[in-house]
């Protein structure tokens, strides 16, 4: 009697337990999956916009990487989690140093290797296996490309120097309209007046006789 008893009640608990048990398995598993289809977009996304890091897509995954790898809900940061969120960190200091002539090329490679740190990191917490060698070479980058946005990143430089005043725009005029007839003259014009205010010259001046002004009045008698 007694274990029917037992048993009657683990029946009716399993019963009224069971669907929100399942409800709320049902919930984290929908959480994990948003959490991981989340953080597989942001890393498919970087993968193949590696090679153009000034595209829309490339910049809006990173901005959502302090999103994804933050722990999710439950707040509770894997260790995997905090190493991408460490290299994302080092990453996005590197993108705020100043370029110049000077460092440009070693920038390049600075920002190279520490993307590749940062997606070795990712393929890590999502269980995929990508060696760093992978990362780095297994793009095609053609060097058009790379010239085009190290240009872009040296003209956006340059631009914001000159118009906050910190550089000034250099002016060389490397030419004007000429006329060889014209500086001829003002040669030969220059000599004359030199030496005629040194002496050694002398002004030719005509004087022209004026007419004699006609008018009604008669002299007085």
């Amino acid at each position: 009697m007694e274990a029917n008893w037992v048993f009657g009640i683990g029946t009716i608990i399993a019963t009224l337990l069971g669907p929100i048990l399942a409800v709320q398995a049902q919930k984290y598993l929908e959480r994990v999956n948003e959490s991981r289809n989340q953080k597989a977009w942001i890393f498919s996304t970087l993968m193949a916009t590696r090679a153009a890091r000034l595209s829309p897509d490339h910049v809006r995954a990173l901005n959502m990487i302090d999103l994804a790898f933050n722990g999710g809900r439950s707040n509770r940061r894997k260790a995997s989690e905090t190493e991408v969120l460490d290299t994302w960190r080092d990453y996005l200091e590197h993108l705020t140093l100043t370029i110049n002539e000077a460092n440009a090329e070693r920038w390049v490679e600075k920002q190279q290797e520490l993307l590749v740190l940062m997606l070795s990191a990712m393929a890590t917490d999502l269980n995929l296996r990508y060696d760093r060698v992978l990362l780095r070479n297994g793009a095609y980058i053609p060097k058009g490309h790379t010239d085009l946005e190290l240009d872009q990143q040296k003209l956006r430089h340059y631009a914001i120097e000159v118009l906050s005043g910190n550089q000034p725009v250099n002016m060389n005029v490397t030419g004007f309209p000429f006329s060889e007839d014209m500086t001829n003259s003002q040669l030969k014009l220059q000599e004359g007046l030199a030496a005629v205010l040194a002496g050694q010259g002398h002004l030719k001046v005509r004087i022209e006789p004026g007419s004699t002004a006609q008018t009604d009045e008669k002299p007085p008698a």
